[in-house]
């Protein structure tokens, strides 16, 4: 029997546009797409790289509460930055938020196709693996 797909979307006007959904979820298992630190309900997104991580990890906390998970089930990321001296601002943010989950974690320097975007972040959860939010 195979188990049944949740998708869920944040209000991204990209998600519609670009066909995918900011997370997806099968059985114990949430696949969460790459998340920018932009405030959906305001549509800003700060200059700074490390208010953008903050950002990109309250949107991916969103999808995951959303989805019945929490950041503390996170056990993968992959955090792609505009570059170097980004993520100088971007690891400890990480370090702050995600100190305690501590997830795999690779990181990547890449070009946005929006200028502004400084920090992206994907993610895997596997829901209850995580301790007690």
């Amino acid at each position: 029997m195979s188990e049944k797909r949740q998708n869920h979307d944040s209000g991204s006007a990209f998600e519609a546009a670009y066909g995918y959904s900011r997370a997806v979820r099968v059985g114990e298992t949430i696949h969460v797409a790459g998340t920018v630190g932009m405030d959906y309900a305001s549509r800003a997104i700060s200059p700074d790289p490390a208010e953008q991580t903050r950002q990109a990890l309250r949107n991916i906390e969103a999808a995951l509460v959303a989805m019945g998970s929490s950041l503390a089930d996170l056990v993968q990321i992959i955090t792609y930055v505009d570059s170097a001296e980004s993520f100088e601002a971007v690891g400890p943010v990480l370090g702050e938020v995600l100190g305690e989950v501590r997830p795999t974690n690779a990181a990547l320097v890449v070009g946005f196709p929006f200028p502004d975007i400084k920090v992206e972040i994907s993610g895997l959860a596997m829901i209850g693996c995580g301790a007690a939010a």
